[in-house]
């Protein structure tokens, strides 16, 4: 057992010699240390009103998964020389924000993993300072930001709406059930989620055959038992698809159905990144440790700040650069890969810094199978069959 684990050492050793030896004398010459430091720059979440008493409002979503990261990258930089380090700020306010990011530029710093909503994250992307910055949003999901504009600093770990129901229409597509049910909500990040989920019809030869506005009321539950069965009347169809984002009503749709049809989108079998009941691939090591260190389940939050810091370690290891510069450069390049405990190499689509990634499809308390399907194909790359595809967007890239 010792002479394996000196064996297993010693090949750690001199892979990291010869990584550091990869970056050349210029590299090394660029930075005056080892030592880089990573801040995570986020907005506070106002607490919503609950639903549940079962999921508690989590205040401090992401950072865990970050710290965790941090630890995974200076594992590794021991035996590279290389360390890293998270500075953690959080701001109220849009304003502040902006004020936290500039401050953070004056002081040399370039490196930032994001948890803002849209309209501050091209803000930031759009100002002076943030030439030389790379930026590693682990919060939005709009559409918007991966295809008809897309800022070459800016990389999105979280999967896009369109990514999320295309992974559920291959699915759908898989089973027969060709004629959906739209339910939507009032806020407008439940009509984006619309949008993406008739894209995802069209795409894959499914049909939107009934949609639905969902009055909001004072009692979600209240309206539950005495309006779903008849909001969701009118014809026959395959499948309830429901975009509720925030949570208002979307778990009250199924078993209250006029017809006996399952329910997916936001609510019910869900698309998603990341998931409690995900255990494959070593994920359940991964669940394992997350938990001893934060007392609670991994969210899919978490695990986009865990994964954003994980590709910088990855790029600083292979590459032996610790500045933005360079490590954007090997991050969007083709060579780069990083590990996500979901059986497939991850990279990044060049075009529009969007993290290709499989999707779980996953039920409150399982889950239900892995996209892209089997059968689903792509010329180059079949993670790219989720979500918009080059030709399909406004990148030049």
């Amino acid at each position: 057992m010792f002479a394996r684990f000196f064996t297993f050492r010693r090949f750690l050793v001199m892979a990291g010699l010869c990584v550091f030896s990869m970056g050349g004398v210029a590299a090394a010459a660029e930075t005056s240390d080892n030592q880089l430091e990573i801040v995570f720059l986020a907005l506070e979440d106002n607490v919503p009103s609950a639903l549940s008493n079962l999921d508690p409002f989590i205040v401090n979503e992401g950072i865990p998964g970050a710290e965790l990261a941090i630890d995974d990258n200076n594992t590794t930089g021991r035996f590279t020389g290389q360390s890293f380090s998270l500075t953690v700020i959080e701001v109220r306010d849009r304003t502040s924000a902006i004020a936290a990011y500039k401050r953070k530029i004056s002081e040399g710093r370039n490196l930032f993993v994001t948890r803002l909503p849209a309209n501050v994250l091209r803000q930031i992307s759009a100002l002076p300072e943030s030439a030389d910055s790379l930026v590693f949003d682990i919060s939005t999901t709009d559409d918007s930001l991966r295809t008809g504009r897309c800022d070459s600093r800016i990389f999105h770990i979280r999967p896009s709406r369109a990514m999320r129901t295309d992974a559920l229409a291959q699915y759908m597509l898989k089973k027969r059930w060709r004629n959906w049910f739209l339910v939507i909500g009032p806020t407008e990040a439940d009509r984006l989620y619309a949008e993406a989920v008739r894209r995802a019809a069209r795409r894959f030869g499914m049909k939107v055959v009934t949609e639905r506005a969902w009055e909001t009321t004072h009692d979600a539950r209240r309206t539950a038992q005495s309006e779903v069965s008849v909001l969701t009347q009118g014809g026959d169809y395959d499948v309830i698809v429901v975009a509720d984002e925030q949570g208002l009503f979307g778990e009250y749709l199924p078993y209250r159905t006029w017809l006996p049809r399952p329910v997916i989108g936001t609510q019910g079998l869900v698309g998603t990144s990341w998931d409690r009941n995900h255990e494959q691939w070593g994920a359940v090591q991964l669940q394992n440790r997350f938990r001893e260190k934060a007392h609670r389940w991994m969210t899919e939050q978490d695990y986009a700040a865990w994964l954003a810091i994980r590709v910088i370690g990855e790029a600083a290891t292979r590459t032996a650069r610790m500045d933005a510069q360079g490590l954007e450069s090997y991050i969007r390049g083709e060579g780069f890969s990083v590990a996500g405990f979901k059986g497939k190499k991850l990279s990044f689509r060049p075009w529009s810094g969007q993290l290709r990634q499989p999707l779980l499809l996953a039920s409150a308390r399982s889950m239900v199978a892995v996209a892209p399907l089997e059968g689903f194909l792509h010329p180059e790359n079949e993670l790219d069959t989720l979500g918009y595809d080059r030709m399909e967007t406004g990148c030049s890239r």
